[in-house]
């Protein structure tokens, strides 16, 4: 079955999300636009899992949440894949703590902080919970998990089937600030391919160890 692991952000950060998104959908019709249903923020991608796999993957994926704290995220601004010029891909961005340092460049991805950390110090965490759940399943025999890819968190809004030029809606949502809302549980999930995509959680685990500074 095809996995992934993210993070399904709740109805008012998608409400508010979707509001600051809505005036933009009809200007932008080549754009193919993610249905809201299916929102989330991939933390590590399993591709193709063989049935004989799921029983240690599910056990070396909670191992590795258990370890991890909630987290306090915020959607922030966008930005696009490869680029703003040649956008294949737009999304949200995320700030994490609803504090001054931001997971992710809401505006080029190519900038400072393009692996997805803060621009000093060692990584988020939001970026150590990918990474320990991708080095989980890459255990588990996950093979198409690739751990060398920098991590870039980020909410898919819309595709493009030929290079775009989205540098304008980008800039429309620079100044854009979510309300920051808690990201408590971690889900397992799989992706039914069709006509129209369906994502399914198959399991979920919360984040429940204690942050540094005795939140958690």
């Amino acid at each position: 079955m095809r996995l992934f692991v993210g993070l399904l952000p709740p109805q008012p950060a998608c409400d508010e999300l979707a509001g600051a998104l809505g005036p933009h959908r009809a200007a932008w019709p080549r754009l193919r636009w993610i249905d809201r249903a299916n929102w989330h923020l991939t933390l590590a991608f399993l591709g193709e899992v063989p049935e004989k796999v799921l029983p240690e993957l599910h056990e070396r994926l909670a191992r590795a949440v258990s370890r991890h704290a909630p987290m306090t995220l915020a959607f922030t601004g966008a930005g696009a894949f490869p680029s703003a010029r040649r956008a294949r891909v737009f999304w949200a961005g995320l700030r994490e703590d609803a504090g001054p340092h931001d997971v992710g460049s809401p505006h080029d991805v190519g900038s400072p902080r393009e692996d997805g950390g803060p621009r000093e110090g060692g990584r988020s965490p939001l970026v150590r919970l990918a990474g320990s759940l991708a080095a989980g399943a890459r255990r588990a025999g996950a093979v198409q998990v690739d751990e060398s890819r920098r991590y870039r968190p980020h909410l898919t809004l819309a595709r493009s089937r030929e290079d775009a030029d989205v540098r304008s809606l980008v800039e429309d949502f620079e100044s854009f600030a979510g309300a920051p809302w808690e990201a408590g549980t971690v889900h397992l999930v799989r992706s039914h391919l069709g006509a129209a995509v369906r994502y399914e959680t198959v399991a979920r685990w919360p984040l429940t160890a204690r942050a540094p500074g005795g939140r958690g």
